[in-house]
């Protein structure tokens, strides 16, 4: 390996060469007293005044170099950069070439002006014994090597060359050879520093990482010799077994240090016997792993190997975690670990002890609770306070519950009870209303007062008719009955309402049918200019007409298309039908359909929509699409997203039912709308309640503040459609006042007659 150059040798390696130049000046004093004394006795024996001056030119030398030792060692080296470690090999170099050139001086003016065999005896002597010494203290520099080589052989050379001496310039040739062998072994010398600079560097390395690696470790590891002392210990091993420093531990028996670290792990102060021979069996090689509980709160995993050479490594770790968590676990296969109560498999587990060990026959009731609109807590406060109140419900129903019912968590915001009446209370069923009464209020948690409400559904029963597979099927059922009904209540399961959940899931499989094959219908109901001249748009409207029960209402059958997931089939429908409808209609009349929460959760609809238009070969311009509030609330960011990707390829933008929700005027701003629906419920009694007509100019005039058109939904009386033409509120009018909803064909003839009419009265007024 050879040196690189000192322009891409290691920064530290480079330092560390120049800073050997500036060592051991001992030397210096040495060779400038020997220097100086050698020119004097030079001087005093040929008299040359050159060499007094140069006396002097070796102290000032030597002056200088020892004032940049002292400014070197002065100087902070950890925050040289490689030009400042430049610098000071340069100001080495420099004051060690003033020294050769001086000593080549004077070798040189002996050889050709004096001419003296003693002063030139001397001066060569001097220079050629510098010159040994060069290698020894200054191979850290390659230039200073080559400087001070040139600087003692050049001068003697030329002196040799010009004195006319055929043998002196021959022998001064020598000097050549010389020189480069001088250079040589420096060279050899700083090859062989630097190789074990770089080695010594690499080991530091290596040794750096393994011990930083061992002493990371999450493992706590032994190696042991053949007679089980210790070799090698990382700081984990020490950590997990209280034991002292680890440099302490090396060439310790195992077995002592085991036993000194179990002072401090067991109650006792003794190595239990099981410890002992698990320890010995794993040393021994007949056991590789074993698990070691030290007391309650320290359970270690060892395992062990052992080499030929008798050497053994034991490898362990804590596993306290994992025993706790294991045990937590089996705590968790019977409870609830938010809440403490049984969960599901549990409670049914109980009910069965309980009746099994019933002696004699009575009713039995199983209540089923849920927190009303509990995703609104989520939504507006959080998980962590949902949770915090669920905890909080748990803890009043185990209160109220007593020993009067046995409280269990079923899933999510859901709770059950089951009330086993060993003393045959007659009134069951006043029992469990009492109970779901007692669980209504308020809630306080963390600074936060929730009015909290349940829907229940019950059943009772004889205990010998209790059936795990039925119970919560029946208490299900009632509970879909109460929240079907109102919020808050408590429902008690009949007969009937399995018939009815039945009738129910074939309506479901009925409008999947439906929907599917194309059995769906659409209806229009126009929209018109205030004045009635014009029919601006067209509302389309979903109609299923069931091939056994008739009609059924949209807001049956779209609730139940919710429920199902299966909401955008009947989107996709009306997109179709619609745009294939109003393509056949005259221009300008546009098309208005309504998207529901569950279509607006993707960037799918933009597809659907385009494909729609596509297929009818509609113009954008003519379809309106219509998001009510509720589509809003969940994911207002991708809602957003999507309008403006629809707005952006023409469609229009319509908040439809606006006004009946808590946030529709920040949706005014906060998304690309061009057209406002009022709600009908802004239209009734507005002839007769002045509050109310208010509301609804304030509302029209922050809409139009805005530049949104404005379609007043509702208005089904002449009197309304006068005074919203009197203060001109609307746009656009929408209502019974003007049409039911018809069939396409039926706006066409619609369409037609408004046209005619318009012709005959230009013709009255121009007769």
């Amino acid at each position: 390996m050879k040196p690189q150059s000192p322009d891409t040798v290691p920064t530290d390696v480079y330092l560390s060469f120049v800073s050997s130049l500036f060592g051991n000046r001992k030397t210096l004093f040495t060779g400038v007293f020997v220097h100086i004394l050698s020119y004097v006795i030079v001087f005093l024996s040929t008299g040359a005044d050159i060499y007094l001056g140069l006396c002097l030119a070796f102290a000032a030398v030597f002056a200088s170099r020892m004032y940049s030792f002292r400014q070197f060692d002065a100087a902070d080296k950890h925050v040289f950069s490689r030009a400042d470690i430049a610098r000071w090999e340069t100001r080495y170099v420099l004051g060690a070439a003033g020294t050769a050139g001086i000593l080549g001086i004077g070798s040189g003016y002996a050889i050709l002006i004096v001419q003296d065999p003693l002063a030139e005896f001397i001066c060569i002597a001097v220079t050629m014994a510098s010159m040994v010494s060069i290698v020894g203290r200054n191979y850290g520099s390659q230039k200073a090597i080559d400087l001070q080589t040139m600087a003692c052989c050049l001068p003697i050379i030329v002196a040799c060359l010009m004195s006319e001496q055929l043998y002196k310039a021959i022998v001064s040739i020598m000097l050549v050879p010389f020189g480069l062998t001088t250079r040589s072994m420096a060279n050899g010398v700083r090859e062989f520093l630097y190789k074990n600079v770089i080695a010594s560097r690499e080991i530091s390395l290596i040794a750096d990482r393994f011990d930083t690696a061992l002493n990371n470790m999450t493992h706590g590891l032994f190696m042991l010799d053949a007679d089980n002392r210790i070799l090698v210990v990382n700081r984990k091993a020490c950590e997990l077994l209280n034991l002292a420093h680890q440099e302490q531990l090396r060439d310790c028996e195992f077995d002592v240090v085991l036993r000194y670290g179990a002072r401090h792990a067991f109650i006792d102060g003794s190595l239990p016997g099981l410890i002992q021979r698990q320890m010995a069996q794993l040393v021994s090689g007949s056991l590789s792993r074993t698990l070691i509980q030290f007391n309650e709160d320290l359970f270690l995993e060892f395992s062990a190997s052992r080499r030929a050479d008798g050497v053994v490594i034991l490898i362990f770790e804590d596993v306290t975690p994992r025993i706790r968590a294991e045990r937590k676990i089996l705590h968790m296969v019977r409870f609830d670990p938010l809440t403490g109560l049984p969960n599901r498999e549990y409670f049914v587990e109980t009910i069965k002890e309980k009746l099994a060990a019933r002696a004699q026959e009575g009713q039995i009731g199983i209540l089923v609770l849920n927190v009303d609109d509990f995703k609104h807590v989520n939504d507006t406060k959080g998980h962590v306070i949902g949770d915090r109140l669920l905890v909080a419900i748990a803890a009043r129903l185990q209160e109220k519950a007593g020993n009067m019912a046995l409280a269990a968590r079923l899933v999510g915001d859901q709770f059950v009870l089951f009330f086993p009446n060993e003393d045959d209370e007659p009134d069951l069923d006043g029992r469990v209303r009492a109970l779901h009464a007692a669980m209504a209020g308020l809630y306080d948690v963390d600074c936060n007062s929730f009015r909290v409400s349940f829907s229940g559904g019950y059943v009772t029963m004889p205990s010998r008719e209790f059936r795990p597979e039925e119970w919560q099927i029946k208490a299900d059922l009632a509970l879909f009955e109460t929240k079907s009904r109102m919020k808050g209540g408590c429902s008690a399961f009949e007969q009937e309402m399995d018939a009815r959940y039945v009738e129910r899931q074939k309506l479901k499989e009925d409008l999947r049918e439906a929907i599917e094959t194309g059995k769906l219908h659409a209806v229009y109901q126009p929209m018109f200019t205030p004045d009635g001249s014009r029919i601006d748009c067209c509302e389309a409207l979903s109609r299923w007409v069931h091939p056994e029960k008739g009609s059924i209402p949209p807001n049956v059958f779209v609730q139940i298309a919710e429920e199902m997931g299966i909401v955008t089939g009947i989107t996709r429908f009306m997109l179709n039908q619609a745009c294939r409808d109003c393509a056949t209609w005259p221009k300008p009349i546009s098309v208005s359909v309504n998207l529901s929460a569950q279509d607006l959760r993707s960037d799918d609809i933009v597809t659907m929509v385009m494909e729609a238009l596509d297929a009818s070969g509609l113009d954008p311009s003519r379809l309106h699409l219509e998001v009510t509030e509720s589509c809003l609330m969940d994911e207002v960011a991708t809602v957003r997203s999507i309008l403006t990707d629809l707005r952006a390829k023409g469609i229009t933008i319509a908040i439809d039912d606006f006004g009946t929700g808590f946030s529709s005027l920040s949706y005014l701003d906060s998304l690309p709308v061009d057209i406002v629906k009022i709600d009908r419920s802004f239209v009734r009694d507005i002839t007769n309640d002045s509050r109310r007509f208010k509301l609804l100019c304030g509302i029209i005039d922050l809409s139009r503040a805005l530049s949104l058109e404005i379609v007043i939904e509702g208005v089904e009386t002449p009197e309304q459609l006068a005074l919203i033409e009197e203060y001109d509120l609307a746009d656009i009018i929408q209502g019974y006042v003007f049409s039911v909803p018809v069939s396409q064909e039926s706006i066409v003839d619609m369409v037609g007659n408004l046209g005619r009419n318009q012709r005959a009265m230009r013709q009255d007024n121009v007769a």
